[in-house]
């Protein structure tokens, strides 16, 4: 793994990202334990019984450029979730890489992006044939997910929302 890595960021006509989901957000009157900043403070239910709906952030971190994107779904993540946020990232930055041969996905075995999961892998060959290019999943090895560079994205979405009450899905965003 650390060797076709290597061999990616080494390559010109390669681009590796990092790709992973977090867990789902509840959006309602909800505490986060964050503290607010008005001058009068907004109660949260005591308890999360009670949610208006969820969000599952999805995150591709563009390791050639550090560029972090964050796609927000409402459902559940899904394969085929995964990989319509990967077109749409594709659509978005395939300008910036005019000789790309190569994408490499790190990613997890979660349950949307295992290699048995056949939803996943027959929409990641349509994309690679649409887009024109080899695509390459590299797999972290189970349990060890926490070395997938996206992971350290997630605690700077928690900074940014501040423990928030994230009471509305355009508050969230």
């Amino acid at each position: 793994m650390f060797a076709i890595n290597q061999a990616s960021d080494d390559n010109p006509q390669s681009l590796r990202v990092s790709i992973d989901s977090k867990a789902k957000v509840k959006v309602g009157n909800l505490s986060r334990g964050g503290k607010s900043r008005t001058l009068e403070p907004r109660k949260a239910d005591d308890h999360d019984t009670q949610w208006n709906s969820t969000l599952v952030p999805f995150g591709i971190l563009n390791l050639h450029s550090d560029q972090l994107s964050i796609y927000m779904g409402q459902s559940a993540e899904t394969s085929d979730f995964v990989v319509d946020c990967l077109t749409a990232w594709w659509h978005q930055n395939h300008r910036y890489y005019p000789t790309l041969e190569e994408w490499v996905i790190d990613l997890d075995g979660g349950a949307a992006t295992r290699s048995n999961q056949t939803q996943f892998i027959k929409r990641m060959v349509e994309l690679a044939q649409i887009i024109g290019i080899r695509i390459r999943l590299i797999y972290y090895p189970p349990h060890h997910s926490k070395y997938n560079p996206i992971e350290r994205c997630w605690a700077a979405l928690e900074n940014y929302w501040n423990g928030a009450i994230l009471d509305s899905i355009e508050t969230a965003l």
